[in-house]
């Protein structure tokens, strides 16, 4: 009985390809790593030796007579959140797209010694550079400070906070279309860049739209954030003058606002609209489906690869708003006019 070819192929070395290609390992190595200088007789050697002894490259043979490991470290936070999750996915296949690997390391992203450890163990795997995902401000800015050599990037840049700004406008935008003049939110951690980004996008919209800020509520970006409000939303809701719609700063924290607001007897949109951000797969399976709004997150993460790598890009897509049933006109009765003019 043969062996599978899976385990015949990890057995195969560099020293292998280059024996059946009749080649030296150097030459091998430079067809892995696309060097330019390479005749085309001589890679199609390389490669067919490649193919026919079922070769698995890796990182030790690309590295082979290079200074790369064509390994871009990533530093995330709570990957069981939505956003850091969805960011990993789209970094690794935006590296993969760019013929890279990622390593990534977990740190707490309000402590700076925790993200510097975390950017340590990486740069000790001798990775190509770093990106950090959902970072905070002082721990961004300390980490540059601390490597000025290693090229250092964050998946949401000033570019990327201007879509995390435009997002929320969007959303804030859809709400007062409807009739609504009183907008309440919940706002994600404050020492959070994108929590930053989505609060100045809303509060601008507000007052484009000529109406003063309702109240605000800040949670940790989870559902049990949005449902433990809930109780204080809803008696904001019923409260004479309340908000007539609540823009939470992402999917979760609005998927549990949803849920508490029903145990408190109120219905959406019957007595409340909510409106969430990240268009996470499950927002159009909520009860009701939430409105929300959407970002390119994949291309947000090319833009970070290439820029990590000193490659040119192209910008991500704009924001997206994605209406669905959660959202309403202000129930009737209610008073949905102008609050009043801004202070």
């Amino acid at each position: 009985m043969s062996e599978p070819r899976d385990r015949v192929a990890s057995r195969v070395g560099v020293r292998d390809v280059a024996r059946a290609a009749g080649v030296s390992t150097q030459t091998v190595s430079r067809v892995i790593n696309e060097h330019p200088n390479i005749r085309p007789e001589t890679r199609d050697r390389v490669l067919h030796a490649i193919a026919e002894l079922g070769y698995r490259v890796n990182n030790a043979a690309r590295t082979l007579g290079t200074r790369t490991t064509r390994t871009l470290g990533v530093i995330a936070s709570d990957a069981t959140l939505y956003g850091p999750a969805v960011g990993i996915a789209a970094l690794e296949a935006a590296a993969r797209d760019a013929g890279r690997w990622i390593a990534t390391a977990y740190a707490d992203a309000s402590a700076e010694a925790s993200v510097r450890d975390a950017a340590d163990r990486l740069l000790g795997q001798g990775v190509d550079g770093l990106i950090v995902l959902a970072p905070h401000a002082a721990t961004l800015s300390a980490l540059v400070d601390a490597h000025p050599a290693v090229a250092i990037t964050a998946l949401h840049t000033d570019a990327g906070a201007a879509r995390q700004e435009s997002g929320a406008a969007l959303a804030v935008s859809h709400l007062v279309a409807l009739g609504h003049r009183r907008i309440g939110r919940v706002a994600g951690p404050e020492e959070w860049l994108e929590a930053l980004s989505r609060d100045t996008g809303t509060l601008r919209a507000l007052a484009e739209a000529g109406l003063e800020p309702g109240p605000s509520w800040r949670g940790d970006w989870t559902a049990a954030a949005g449902a433990a409000l809930a109780p204080e939303i809803a008696a904001a809701v019923r409260a004479p003058g309340g908000p007539t719609a609540v823009a939470a700063a992402n999917d979760q924290m609005a998927l549990g606002l949803i849920a508490g607001l029903r145990e408190a007897g109120l219905d959406v949109p019957g007595d409340v609209s909510i409106v969430g951000f990240d268009d996470n797969p499950d927002a159009a399976y909520y009860r009701p489906a939430l409105t929300t709004v959407g970002l390119d997150l994949a291309g947000e993460a090319r833009r970070a690869v290439a820029e990590v790598l000193g490659e040119a890009s192209s910008a991500a897509a704009e924001p997206r708003l994605v209406v669905r049933a959660s959202t309403a006109p202000p129930p009737s009765g209610a008073q949905g006019g102008d609050p009043g003019p801004m202070a």
